[in-house]
Formats: C-alpha cells, structure tokens, sequence
C-alpha cells in the first residue's frame, strides 16, 4: 500500500483516523500500532512477521544492554549484527553471489529473494536504538508495545525519514492533538501527494519514453537527465512530506527530510540538504564513530 493509492486516501487513512481519534488516550498507541502493521501486512503479508521478529530481538537486546553494563558493548554487537545481517541477507545476497562468481569463476545458483519494502528504514531505526541506550542518550523502553509501534509507525516506514528514538521518545507517551497541528498535517500531505502525483509521476512517464526513444541528440540527453533529476528528487520529498504530515495528523512532530538541495552551492552543502536524516544518521553513528576510532 502506497499513500498515493485510492485504497489508503479513501479507505486506510479515514479508518484510522476516525478509530484514533475516537479511542481514549490509553489506547491511541495500539490503535497506531495495529494500524501500522495492518498497513504492512497489505503491502507484505509474509514479512511482517520477519519485522515482529526484528523488533522482538531490539526490545531484548535493549534491555540486555541496560541491565548487564558490563557486558553492553558485546550485546550492543549481537543487536547490530542481527539488524545488519538480516538486511545484507534481503538486499545484497544475489549481490555478493555475482561477485563471489566473478572472481572465483564460481557458478552458484542466485537465490530468489523478494526484498521486504522499508527494511533499509526500519532497520536504521533499530540499529540508532540500541546505540542510543548503550551511549546513555536513551532510557530502555521497557513496554514493548511502545518500541513496537516507534519501529512500525507506518508514516514513515516504507520511505523515511528515519525517525530516531530520541525524537520522539517523550512523543511515544505525551503529544499534543491540535486542530492548529492536524490542519498543517492535511497541508503538508497534499503538498507532498501533488509532487509525487502531479510532478514525479509526471516526469517518471516523460523519462520512461526517453528510455524507448532512439534519439541521440544533445537535448534528447539533457531533457532525459532533467527528467530523471526531478523524479527522483519530488519522487522522495513527496514521500517525506506526507510522512511528516501523516505525523502531524496523529501528534506526532518529525524532523524535516530534505532542505532544497537542488539549490546547494557545494557538493557538501548538497548532502546537508538531501535525505537529512539518512545522511545525518551515517554521521553520527558510522562516520563520526569510525572517526573516533583512528584518533
């Protein structure tokens, strides 16, 4: 299920609504919760169980490495390399196959794998949690209902950004519902509905009949190249704007994804602009890490 989908608008999205909104404070969170994985479940019926187990692991994890401090680092490298090894698996196995036949001249057989839609964003997700707890950054949630529906919440689970746990871990528990807020929320998901549908849409078919086209000219690879820029560019902040408009919908407040990077002066300042919270996470647990490390 997408958000642009006439099933989500018109039937998934005014249904949890209406549930979310009528249901008592207590209970808003296990609608959200119940509400994420029907959402999964629809797009990928087999491997919302793969998710239920990812989030089980993290949920234990994180309280091995809060309760045995002595022990967290070796805990804190289980739960890394669990998330991690589950996604390399879904991702990169035919992969390293193709290169391990390359450079061996082997013949082994790819393995037919569907990859699960969101594993890249829930599994950053997991992974910033758990460093999070180890670093004393984050208290270990204990409730694993809360865990589980911080991991699944569905507007930002098939496409970002990827909401850290420090973020919204007060949110999890107390937010505010607004109409003020609510109405800002419906904005911002239109504006991000009219540049997936309206734009990136739009120039993903002018794209597509470059790709048939047998014209070589210059402007033929300027008009293709322009094309390809926008789609991917409109076709990604859509997806963030109605994510952080859906999170405004159900009190949520989350960080902004994408800050004009087509406007950018610099290589540098381009990857501050693009994806932030997928760039910003790499920096703060990869590079600055690593970083450390080598000092």
């Amino acid at each position: 299920m997408i958000f642009s989908s006439i099933t989500f608008l018109f039937f998934f999205l005014p249904i949890v609504l209406l549930i979310y909104y009528i249901a008592p404070k207590k209970f808003k969170n296990i609608v959200l919760l119940i509400a994420s994985f029907v959402f999964y479940f629809c797009g990928e019926p087999v491997y919302v169980f793969l998710m239920a187990f990812s989030i089980i692991s993290t949920y234990i994890f994180g309280l091995l490495i809060d309760k045995y401090k002595e022990h967290s680092k070796f805990f804190l490298t289980l739960s890394i390399l669990v998330s991690v090894g589950i996604l390399v698996y879904f991702k990169y196995t035919n992969f390293i196959i193709e290169n391990i036949n390359l450079w061996l001249k082997n013949k082994i057989d790819f393995i037919y794998v569907v990859l699960p839609i969101g594993i890249s964003f829930y599994t950053f997700q997991m992974i910033s949690y758990s460093i999070d707890v180890y670093r004393g950054q984050a208290k270990v949630q204990k409730n694993i209902l809360k865990l589980a529906m911080y991991i699944s919440l569905f507007p930002q689970l098939i496409a970002g950004p990827i909401v850290r746990y420090t973020t919204i871990e007060n949110q999890l528990e107390n937010r505010t519902h607004t109409i003020e807020k609510f109405s800002h929320g419906i904005r911002r998901f239109i504006i991000g509905l009219g540049k997936k549908v309206l734009i990136a849409n739009v120039v993903g078919e002018l794209a597509s009949k470059f790709l048939t086209s047998t014209d070589v000219s210059v402007l033929f690879y300027w008009l293709y190249g322009i094309s390809i820029t926008l789609q991917i560019y409109f076709d990604f902040s859509g997806y963030s704007d109605m994510a952080i408009g859906l999170g405004k919908m159900f009190g949520f407040e989350f960080l902004e994804n994408f800050n004009y990077p087509y406007i950018a002066t610099s290589v540098t300042d381009f990857w501050r602009r693009w994806h932030i919270s997928l760039s910003s996470w790499f920096r703060d647990y990869i590079y600055i890490p690593l970083r450390s490390e080598t000092e």
